[in-house]
């Protein structure tokens, strides 16, 4: 019974938080399990650019570290506002929340090329929560019962809450400054007097990951319709019903 109700759980979630949680999960717990280890995953430049493990680009937004406080702690956050927002502001949107991805991952690379930072995931995970609360404002949140503040303050206090444990506030800052990069080109600037959208998401993005909407006044062939009658007899039976 649990699992049946954690599978329909799973199932409902939006495909980009479902298939980004899963990589994570699953690349947490290969590691675990010893089938790879973090140094095969790490972001190093050197590594990428000359011996082509171009796959590094990516693994390095997918470990947070071994099981543990910090990796469950980073999971929930990751899922609750990564879902929020799929299913939020960019419902029905999804080649938009992965350009979103794609531009936030590449900012951060080109800072991880002249930075000694070897995983992203929390800025990545940051920069989610970041962009969520500028564009949910008036929410009022509640941190482990011993604060209470407007949803903006979340990141910060977030990186407090790093600071507090003792972790580098590097990455947190990091994914503060490509979500507030992010934010301002999709959201401030555009609305300025003068300012247009700088962010325009591919078009084979949106063939990829956006369903077509249907013309209304399309009408099928005969025999595409899915009524078996055809047109003209629908018609004399809509004006002679018996």
């Amino acid at each position: 019974m649990a699992y049946q109700g954690f599978a329909q759980e799973y199932l409902g979630m939006p495909a980009v938080t479902r298939a980004y949680t899963t990589a994570c999960v699953l690349t947490t717990a290969a590691v675990q399990l010893e089938f790879i280890t973090p140094f095969q995953l790490y972001f190093n430049p050197d590594l990428i650019f000359r011996k082509f493990q171009i796959w590094r680009l990516i693994t390095n937004f997918l470990f947070f570290g071994p099981l543990g406080f910090s990796f469950f702690f980073n999971m929930i956050f990751l899922y609750r506002y990564c879902r929020m927002l799929e299913e939020g502001s960019f419902r029905g949107r999804t080649a938009d929340f992965v350009f979103m991805f794609l531009f936030g991952g590449f900012l951060m690379t080109l800072f991880g090329l002249f930075a000694s930072l070897f995983f992203l995931g929390q800025a990545f995970t940051i920069m989610l929560v970041y962009v969520w609360s500028r564009r949910n404002p008036y929410i009022r949140m509640n941190f482990f019962g011993l604060l209470n503040f407007q949803a903006p303050f979340l990141p910060w206090v977030l990186m407090g809450f790093s600071l507090l444990l003792g972790n580098s506030i590097i990455i947190d800052l990091l994914g503060i400054a490509v979500g507030h990069i992010y934010y301002f080109l999709e959201d401030v600037f555009p609305n300025q007097p003068g300012g247009k959208k700088l962010l325009l998401t591919p078009s084979f993005l949106k063939m990829v990951f956006d369903t077509p909407e249907e013309d209304p006044n399309y009408n099928p062939l005969p025999e595409d319709r899915p009524e078996h009658l055809p047109r003209d007899q629908d018609q004399h039976e809509q004006q002679h019903p018996q």
